[in-house]
């Protein structure tokens, strides 16, 4: 039998605010254990919230840029469960009236545009942290996470593959970052996601029975986890055994997933409305400001660089998946020329040898000096042809380290290309002659060799040949 799977995402989000969401203990990542703690987050007896508004904005900006319904009263809810790392016994969530009701987001696989349904995005804070010990035989809790704002995205079940489910999430990371309430950071924990799948036999309109996939917090661990858990639950089908209602773990280094615990209901948790927190209100005004100050959003900027600059489609995707790069891309056109031409230059550069260093680097675009005008500089160097786009990518990790303009790093290490065919033409005699075999295999039709008597004069010339009169006087002289 033909299966399908249906898959459904629960996203949640760190905000990007200063203090928790019901205190002032500061939200920041990479503390001592239990620094940023205080009575209220830490659950003591008497304690009374306070909503932090920052978070409140940052979630009704995400639902404004996913085409949410913003609901002008939600209510806070107390999500009960009892776990070692959630000190009041509940969590603050939001459940029947969340900030922001349905919306969608569309996300392009295989050059096919699909829309996916966005359910309901609400607030709710943070759980703590366990930790393991096993060489102690100890365990402890830090509850520096705990208080921290989320937002919880909860989308329709409308993806039917694993590929699917990383463009929604990839499509969702792009949104939350460009608008800037959250960094993102998938290994601090700041986007990471549930995933509830389950399969059906093509044509069936019922669901399946559905699992949980917890805590994936890569895009690589999504695609691995979901696409076993569709083989798993087949192979479960087709030995006629049922499909069980549970919460799974994917084990990365195995890549399987493991049975964690029966999946809850909502009536689990006896949700009710905490009494301590007030409906929250969205002020029209506030609203109507929030939606015109929204940013470009990724889809649109895409877009613009596809038509605009006439770049390659998946490059830009790479542009627009990283803010800053986008941002660094825009303001060298900007100091360059705003052509289609001098824009994939610049495109190149930044996509060769620009993400190459910040790649093996691990550091982003701030971490270093190099200005947008000085890689406009050095775009501009290379298509007058004073040097090579190899010398280029040889000399971009100092002039990424040190801002040094390019021109007159060039000049300084005397770099500049040699254009001069005079100079070239004894070069290339000289390779002729000091290969005669190899000259005699490229006249007797191997022109593939052509490559290797570049290499040898460029070699010869210590790689400031200008390669298109090397290329020309090697076209002579091979005859």
């Amino acid at each position: 039998m033909d299966y399908e799977a249906v898959i459904g995402l629960e996203v949640h989000v760190h905000l990007a605010t200063a203090s928790k969401l019901f205190c002032s203990c500061p939200a920041t990542f990479g503390a001592g254990p239990n620094e940023n703690v205080c009575e209220v987050c830490a659950g003591m007896p008497g304690v009374l919230p306070v909503l932090n508004e920052k978070a409140v904005e940052h979630a009704v900006r995400l639902g404004l840029a996913l085409d949410c319904v913003i609901n002008d009263n939600s209510i806070f809810a107390r999500k009960n469960y009892f776990y070692p790392d959630l000190p009041k016994g509940y969590q603050i969530s939001q459940y029947e009236t969340p900030i922001c009701g349905r919306g969608r987001l569309p996300i392009r696989v295989n050059g096919t545009t699909k829309e996916i349904g966005i359910t309901r995005i609400h607030l709710e804070d943070d759980a703590g942290k366990n930790i393991h010990s096993a060489a102690e035989n100890m365990s402890y809790v830090d509850l520096n996470r705990a208080g921290v704002p989320l937002v919880e995205i909860v989308s329709e079940p409308d993806m039917r593959s694993a590929e699917e489910a990383v463009a929604y999430l990839k499509a969702l990371h792009a949104i939350v970052v460009h608008l800037g309430v959250s960094d993102g950071n998938m290994e601090e924990g700041s986007f990471r996601c549930d995933a509830n799948v389950s399969i059906r036999p093509v044509g069936q309109e019922a669901f399946g029975t559905r699992t949980e996939l917890k805590n994936l917090n890569s895009f690589r661990h999504v695609q691995k986890a979901i696409e076993y858990e569709i083989a798993r639950q087949q192979d479960e089908l087709e030995e006629h055994r049922p499909v069980v209602q549970e919460t799974r773990l994917f084990d990365p280094d195995k890549g399987i997933t493991q049975s964690m615990r029966s999946k809850e209901e909502a009536q689990d948790y006896r949700y009710f409305p905490d009494p301590d927190l007030i409906p929250v209100h969205i002020d029209p005004e506030k609203l109507a400001y929030w939606r015109a100050s929204l940013p470009e959003l990724p889809e649109a900027k895409l877009e613009r660089f596809v038509n605009a600059f006439q770049l390659p489609r998946d490059a830009a995707e790479i542009l627009v998946g990283a803010p800053a790069l986008s941002g660094f891309f825009e303001a060298a056109v900007g100091a360059w020329e705003a052509s289609p031409d001098k824009a994939r230059k610049i495109a190149n550069l930044i996509l060769g040898p620009f993400l190459r260093e910040l790649n093996q680097s691990g550091t982003t675009v701030a971490d270093h000096k190099m200005t947008p005008e000085s890689l406009a500089e050095l775009a501009r160097i290379v298509d007058s042809g004073l040097i090579s786009a190899k010398i280029a990518a040889d000399i971009f990790p100092d002039l990424l380290a040190s801002g040094e303009s390019p021109q007159a790093y060039i000049k300084a290490k005397g770099l500049a290309q040699v254009s001069d065919s005079s100079a070239i033409e004894e070069a290339v005699i000289a390779v002729i002659k000091g290969n005669p075999a190899e000259a005699e295999a490229f006249r007797g039709g191997k022109t593939k060799l052509l490559s290797f008597f570049v290499g040898q004069v460029m070699r010869q010339m210590k790689g400031r040949a200008n390669p298109a009169v090397v290329n020309e006087l090697l076209a002579k002289h091979l005859k």
